[in-house]
């Protein structure tokens, strides 16, 4: 059985991610980390250079292949249970864990990000806030089919969410 964490960009996935892995004894798998590694490059990098089309061709193949394993906490990209072949991939032997915040906080910490290095491209060209919302109420009905249990990170630091994740649990998700 596999952990997953899914919902937008900065709402914890990573980092909660990692505590989770550490709490329960499971391997750690970052879908964003893994594209970087197999394309050579940033992720930034690879949707200027070669699109946004052939970035979700990598991150459905990878999906593909760690959702065959088990006992791991995987922290995926924002749009892969958009796609239906993922969704079925991680659905397959998973607990699925949609990690939710405000705009404005996600925007926040996206500039943190930012200021640390770690540049994300834009998915639609306009400011910060009026994109995470837009994209939020687009995706929402996926992250909600996707997810069996939803909290909302936008108060709670990165142990808190990984805590409540743990008390939440079902037998058959701990490792």
């Amino acid at each position: 059985m596999n952990i997953v964490l899914i919902g937008y960009r900065c709402s914890g996935k990573t980092e909660v991610g990692q505590i989770l892995a550490d709490k329960l004894g499971m391997d750690f798998v970052d879908t964003d980390t893994l594209i970087e590694e197999y394309a050579g490059c940033s992720i930034e990098t690879l949707i200027t250079g070669s699109g946004w089309r052939h970035f979700r061709e990598i991150e459905k193949k990878l999906i593909k292949v760690i959702s065959a394993k088990s006992k791991q906490v995987i922290a995926t990209g924002g749009g892969a249970v958009m796609d239906a072949d993922n969704l079925k991939s991680l659905k397959r032997k998973a607990w699925i864990v949609w990690l939710n915040g405000k705009p404005e906080v996600l925007a926040q910490r996206m500039v943190k990000d930012q200021a640390r290095g770690k540049a994300r491209p834009s998915l639609t060209g306009t400011d910060a806030i009026r994109e995470i919302a837009g994209v939020l109420a687009d995706r929402r009905s996926y992250y909600e089919r996707a997810g069996n249990f939803k909290i909302d990170t936008s108060t709670l630091s990165i142990r808190e969410a990984a805590d409540l994740i743990v008390r939440n649990l079902p037998d058959k998700a701990r490792g």
